[in-house]
């Protein structure tokens, strides 16, 4: 039996900000200031100065539930992308920031991904279903989750 199973979890939002991109890298590559961005995270702890390899500590919440994870940088572009993969689940979480013109100003857009290029394991589906509503709810709490965590990256870049 695997311990991986195949579901649709590839998820993507992006934003275009009104600021540029060396603004913007500064602040979604402060991992510990997610918790200011994603409606699910509570905490993140990670070793300074970050560079692929380095080891992050999340504290997630889901109303009343909580629950730790840890994970790894796998990339670090500066101004361009910051990625990290999740150990208990095996997803990739990503900013990807592209340089652009908005309202006639340099800005940037930025595309928010969680990719699955191992599946997700099969635990976490399992716990995703008994515990957190189930694929669907849970995807699209995760879906809404990005495009908060997004506008709240481009209200504090607009700054």
């Amino acid at each position: 039996m695997s311990d991986t199973t195949q579901t649709p979890t590839e998820l993507e939002a992006s934003i275009e900000i009104a600021a540029e991109p060396a603004a913007v890298w500064k602040l979604v590559s402060d991992l510990p200031r997610l918790a200011e961005w994603s409606p699910q995270v509570v905490r993140t702890l990670v070793r300074r100065p970050l560079t692929v390899g380095s080891r992050m500590l999340n504290v997630n919440h889901q109303g009343w539930k909580v629950w730790p994870t840890t994970a790894k940088v796998v990339a670090l572009e500066p101004h361009r992308r910051v990625a990290f993969r999740i150990t208990e689940n095996r997803t990739v979480w990503s900013f990807e920031l592209e340089p652009t013109t908005v309202a006639g100003v340099p800005g940037t857009r930025v595309v928010h991904r969680r990719e699955t290029p191992q599946g997700v394991s099969a635990l976490s589906n399992r716990l995703v279903d008994a515990v957190l509503g189930g694929q669907e709810t849970f995807t699209a709490d995760l879906r809404a989750g990005m495009r908060q965590t997004l506008a709240r990256v481009k209200a504090e870049a607009e700054r």
